[in-house]
């Protein structure tokens, strides 16, 4: 595989071991996709001793340690996920974050969930750039350059950038629905909330001249999934946006998620992908103009109107949320967690399968499941898909999932060949 990127996984001693489930850091192309860390102290195994502010110094020291082993810094972060079981504990868990982040800040995204692994009251996970790019001997585009933005046209926070761009993506800050000039939660119900959301993510995409449409991802979080039908109202009148997009029907790939709770109290929060034609300096101008989004969807998977299966830019396929669906009925499989497990990696696997590739370029799972307990039925099904443990991986237990399933997978893929430029 010679002149082709290849996907580099990678572990340390240092951090928690995946048990041959998962690979602590997982490079493809210009980034290194980690897997969530929990408070696990690495040379006992077990959840370090202490209060919230202790658990989230050792998630960090976790990542640290893994971005110290593949020669990166804090500062080479690009997004920062926290995973919280009481919302209340944000505040204790910045504390800790500012002396891991002193000056820069990366994007950022807050909720709180029903369950973590282990017991734990939080887990934090970081996507990291990777300038030198994974082509075996032949470093790619040398040391790129990371871009922050900000607006006052959206809520500004000293904790995290609005966007930050890397290579081929900008990394957006999850967006509540404050208004920018207030600074206050916007005043009405769901669907006020979801508008103001998407308005922000407009704002922040304007302020970098990036079209709304340009966005790969999104990712829902609901405190009450009964809401969906109200946001996807408001979704579908900021999604087609253009009437390039509108001609084609493209909508980004989505994941919808409930969380016990929002950071001020919000009903709603959208986290946004966002393709980066332009790419970053030093790129050669020849590198970083006119690539294509290519969105795909196959009817050996589940298919939404609201959502494409898999939409690709530059060197990663981005997957929908895959529910334990049989395509072929629309319905629910029959069994428990063990079947539902196997019936969502079945629908990544087709959707993987359908844009000519294989399993093994898969580079991070997210895992949610409704109860955190069965995790060793859902890692026995996981296993026989992935069966070498390298994507990166992120459990969380949740409260409620679409269609009342018991679990919901997605996924992030490799792309070999990249995607093409404008003709």
């Amino acid at each position: 595989m010679s002149g082709y990127n290849a996907v580099s996984a990678k572990n340390t001693e240092n951090a928690p071991n995946g048990n041959g489930l998962y690979s602590q850091s997982v490079a493809f192309s210009h980034y290194n996709n980690l897997s969530a860390q929990l408070p696990i102290e690495p040379k006992t195994g077990q959840l370090v001793a202490g209060g919230i502010k202790e658990q989230a110094e050792q998630c960090f020291k976790n990542i640290k340690a893994i971005a110290d082993s593949i020669d990166h810094v804090m500062s080479d972060i690009v997004r920062i996920t926290v995973f919280v079981k009481n919302i209340k504990d944000v505040d204790a868990v910045d504390e800790v974050y500012k002396t891991f982040f002193p000056t820069y800040v990366p994007a950022r995204t807050t909720v709180a969930v029903a369950d973590l692994p282990k017991g734990a009251s939080v887990q934090i996970e970081a996507l990291v750039s990777h300038g030198e790019g994974t082509i075996p001997n032949a470093p790619q585009a040398g040391d790129l350059i990371k871009l922050t933005n900000n607006t006052s046209n959206a809520p500004i926070s000293p904790l995290s950038s609005q966007t930050v761009s890397f290579s081929h993506y900008n990394n957006l800050t999850a967006q509540l629905p404050i208004d920018p000039k207030t600074g206050r939660l916007v005043v009405g119900d769901v669907k006020e909330q979801t508008a103001q959301c998407l308005k922000n993510i407009k704002a922040i995409l304007e302020s970098i001249d990036v079209p709304f449409d340009d966005i790969v991802k999104i990712n829902v979080f609901l405190t009450d999934l009964a809401d969906t039908e109200a946001v996807n109202e408001v979704y579908s009148r900021f999604f087609p946006d253009s009437a390039i997009a509108r001609a084609v029907a493209y909508v980004p790939a989505r994941t919808t998620v409930q969380a016990a709770a929002l950071p001020l109290g919000a009903s709603v929060q959208i986290e946004a992908v966002v393709s980066h034609g332009d790419g970053t300096p030093p790129q050669a101008i020849e590198d970083r103009h006119g690539i294509v989004i290519w969105a795909n969807n196959t009817d050996n998977a589940p298919k939404n109107s609201l959502s494409t299966q898999t939409v690709a830019f530059s060197h990663y396929n981005h997957l929908s949320a895959q529910l334990p669906l049989d395509p072929k009925t629309g319905e629910l499989v029959a069994g428990g967690v063990k079947e539902q497990t196997e019936q969502c990696l079945k629908n990544i696997k087709a959707i993987v399968e359908s844009i000519d590739h294989v399993l093994e370029d898969v580079v991070k799972v997210n895992i949610f499941v409704k109860n955190i307990e069965d995790i060793e039925a859902v890692d026995e099904a996981y296993k026989t898909f992935f069966p070498q443990g390298t994507p990166a991986r992120r459990v969380v237990g949740v409260s409620a999932l679409p269609e009342d399933a018991l679990i919901q997978i997605d996924a992030i893929v490799s792309n070999a060949e990249g995607t093409p430029r404008k003709a």
